[in-house]
């Protein structure tokens, strides 16, 4: 059985499987394809209507608990193919 996890977008529970893990590396958030990079995670599904619910929501600075601004352009770059 897959761990579920909640997408910080739409705030479904999904299996971890089908989400992306997302950490701040120097205020810029970056995709951790193998889920294994060290500090504190965020899922988001890999859909641009998520991404844009998570950054309407700000909620990448509450889930990923860092204050300030945050550079998305990584992210956002990868799900627009």
């Amino acid at each position: 059985m897959d761990p579920v996890r909640t997408c910080i977008g739409c705030r479904s529970r999904t299996a971890r499987s089908s989400l992306l893990r997302v950490v701040v590396r120097e205020s810029q958030v970056v995709v951790d394809t193998a889920a294994s990079l060290p500090g504190r995670g965020a899922w988001l599904h890999p859909d641009r209507e998520c991404l844009r619910l998570a950054l309407r929501r700000r909620a990448f600075g509450r889930a990923l608990r860092v204050t300030g601004e945050l550079d998305t352009n990584d992210l956002e770059n990868r799900l627009n193919g």
